[in-house]
């Protein structure tokens, strides 16, 4: 019967052995995905009259200079303004966002890191 129960266990991945190895895996996992979340802000004179094309263009510089970045830094979304465009990163570090600046050829004007995020669920929380 115990023979059993831990043949059934080890199957779930529940025994010591499985656990110790996925805890392990998990940290490493955990370690390596802890990214800080910032937001640049990058002065960038008619921003919001750039066509299509030229948002294209520059999206696909940002996305090569990431690719040889590796990955410590990633690019999730960018909101452009008038004359400014805010970019959501995660990364590192701060010294990798104005890597990737300096490569791109990007402005990096004011680079913030994220505290915490709030939406409007976060008023439900309790």
């Amino acid at each position: 019967m115990k023979n059993r129960l831990i043949v059934l266990l080890t199957l779930l991945g529940f025994s010591s052995l499985s656990l110790s190895s996925q805890s392990m895996a998990n940290k490493k996992t955990y370690k390596k995905s802890q990214l800080n979340t910032y937001l640049i802000e990058r002065n960038i004179p008619e921003a919001g009259k750039l066509s299509k094309d030229q948002l294209q263009g520059i999206s696909e510089k940002s996305c090569n200079v990431l690719k040889t970045m590796g990955s410590g830094i990633e690019w999730i979304h960018s909101y452009v303004a008038e004359n400014k465009v805010y970019c959501i990163y995660k990364a590192e570090n701060e010294e990798l966002i104005l890597r990737h600046a300096k490569e791109g050829g990007f402005p990096a004007d004011k680079i913030t890191i994220v505290s915490n995020v709030i939406d409007p669920g976060t008023a439900k929380e309790k």
